[in-house]
């Protein structure tokens, strides 16, 4: 027997479907989508969502090539196909691909309207003030899809055990900073950023509010000013090396090694955490990006 079900995102979490015999309503981030059985061939555009897809052992059809690393770097072959780049979809190869389902999110979101108009699409995008939240229900959302529930389950305790101790690891280590280091330049990212996380899903006390982070350096600021108010905590993010721009041979170390910074607290306490930077910039939301980012954060605050 046949039964119809609307679910949200959220309410996947909570709700086992059969392997998705009946048909089921997805809301996301651009509207909803219903679906009248499980998905075989899937496009996939979102780099987290790929993360995502390694961590739960899954397999899309498609993904856009040449920027894939880590563990998402095993779909960068010959055998998937090539939907574009994570900005620029290619249309013609999506629309060959005869898929069931395509996935957008995060830089390639903005894909959403002509590739929907081909292919069913779903858009995971999150939202960076609460990030373990949105990666959580992400991660149950494709469980179900792709009947791997218990393997999200996992996954979901596992990120939630992890916030929870950072949380409590943190409590009471005074203020935290987000360096971000460009071109030799120095900047800095607030709880509202992509890294915003650091203060509102593990709980570190924001050395400043007031940062205007809308540019890909972060807000600029000087050492000076980072001596000058002092942060008990440093967490560093080479954006060079997170987009390719330089490999992570220390060129944001070399920058930090001065005087001024060697000054403050953080740097005198060694409580000066680098970053991956690729999990840091580009796939923070995906699971795999979250394990490396809070081993990194742990082992830098114990």
């Amino acid at each position: 027997m046949l039964l119809r079900s609307t679910l949200t995102a959220a309410s996947l979490a909570f709700v086992a479907m059969p392997a998705f015999a009946d048909p089921v309503t997805i809301q996301h981030a651009q509207g909803e989508l219903t679906l009248d059985a499980t998905p075989e061939k899937v496009l996939v555009m979102d780099i987290n969502t790929l993360d995502n897809f390694a961590a739960l052992g899954l397999t899309p059809a498609g993904v856009p090539k040449g920027n894939l690393h880590g563990p998402a770097a095993v779909f960068d072959t010959d055998e998937f196909i090539n939907v574009g780049t994570l900005f620029e979809p290619d249309l013609e190869a999506i629309n060959a691909a005869e898929a069931d389902l395509m996935i957008v999110g995060g830089r390639s979101a903005r894909a959403y309207p002509a590739v929907s108009e081909i292919v069913p699409t779903i858009d995971m995008s999150f939202d960076n003030g609460n990030l373990f939240d949105d990666v959580e229900k992400n991660l149950t959302t494709l469980g179900n899809l792709f009947g791997v529930e218990d393997r999200a389950a996992e996954l979901v305790a596992d990120l939630q055990a992890r916030r929870e101790a950072v949380k409590a690891a943190a409590e009471g280590k005074g203020t935290a900073v987000v360096l971000v280091t460009n071109a030799g330049n120095l900047g800095t990212y607030g709880p509202v950023s992509r890294l915003g996380w650091i203060f509102t899903d593990l709980g570190f006390t924001p050395l400043e509010e007031n940062i205007d982070d809308r540019f890909h350096g972060g807000d600029a600021i000087s050492f000076e000013y980072v001596l000058e108010r002092n942060p008990d905590y440093v967490f560093v993010l080479d954006r060079d090396a997170g987009v390719g721009n330089a490999d992570n041979t220390g060129a944001a170390a070399a920058l930090l090694d001065n005087d001024l910074f060697n000054q403050t607290t953080a740097a005198q306490n060694g409580h000066v955490i680098y970053l991956d930077p690729y999990s840091a910039y580009i796939t923070f939301g995906g699971y795999n990006a979250l394990v490396t980012l809070t081993d990194q954060i742990m082992a830098g605050i114990q």
